[in-house]
């Protein structure tokens, strides 16, 4: 009987010892750690899903103030500069338009966003998964994509703007305001650029306002990888923490 019970105590030993010497090399081929492409691909589905929160956000331009159109440069001062001349309709109509615009671009530009995303390489998915940096993703593929992006939006954004009419109402906003002695930096003529720049600064803010929430609420993660890849970065965070105490 005691030697059964120490034949028990040496495998139970045994077994302990080999869990403890399992190697992350091993966790992975069992699956418990995620490999760098699940790491990579588990991201980008968070991107994506952010993504898809702000189409829907540019959809409904008029439910979120933090994508309506506003004036460039000092845009409170230009704003009431010129309803103070009596110009209240005019800059109601443009800066309806132009977030009309902005939506409509946003619209037209998902497939551009979306294939951005795909192609986008993670070179340290790793690095980007286990941070305290809860916008880390999100960053990274604004670097990345953001001059591509610019450059496939911009003659969408463009489009857009001549459909709503948006452009001639700035025509005439610029013409005014221009004539005004002593207003300083003159307003721009052509708003394509300012108008895509927003609308893709808009689009990553809402991104990293999702990636946030996945990172740190169990039930933003839709996807069976994000549970698996945000858990285990969930995991080493808090090893992390321990470590440093």
């Amino acid at each position: 009987m005691n030697k059964l019970k120490m034949r028990k105590s040496i495998i139970a030993v045994f077994l302990t010892f080999s869990i403890i010497s399992w190697n992350c090399e091993t966790l992975k081929q069992l699956g418990i750690v995620p490999s760098q492409l699940e790491m990579a691909m588990g991201l980008k589905d968070a991107l994506s899903q952010g993504l898809f929160k702000s189409f829907d956000a540019f959809a409904d331009p008029n439910g979120n103030p933090a994508i309506r159109f506003i004036f460039p440069g000092e845009a409170a001062k230009i704003e009431k500069t010129l309803r103070d001349l009596g110009m209240d309709k005019i800059v109601n109509d443009v800066t309806s338009k132009f977030t009309k615009a902005t939506s409509s671009a946003v619209s037209a530009a998902k497939p551009i966003f979306i294939n951005s995303l795909r192609q986008m390489s993670i070179g340290d998915a790793a690095g980007i998964l286990i941070t305290d940096n809860t916008h880390a993703a999100t960053q990274y593929f604004k670097n990345a994509m953001s001059p591509e992006l610019m450059t496939s939006f911009r003659p969408i954004v463009d489009s857009s703007i001549k459909v709503q009419g948006a452009n001639k109402d700035w025509s005439s906003i610029v013409n005014v305001y221009n004539k005004i002695p002593f207003i300083g930096k003159p307003l721009e003529s052509n708003l394509t650029d300012f108008i895509a720049a927003r609308a893709i600064d808009g689009m990553f803010v809402i991104v990293g306002n999702e990636e946030e929430n996945i990172r740190s609420k169990y039930e933003f993660r839709k996807t069976d990888l994000m549970k698996k890849v945000f858990g285990y970065a969930d995991q080493e965070l808090q090893k992390r923490k321990q470590q440093g105490q």
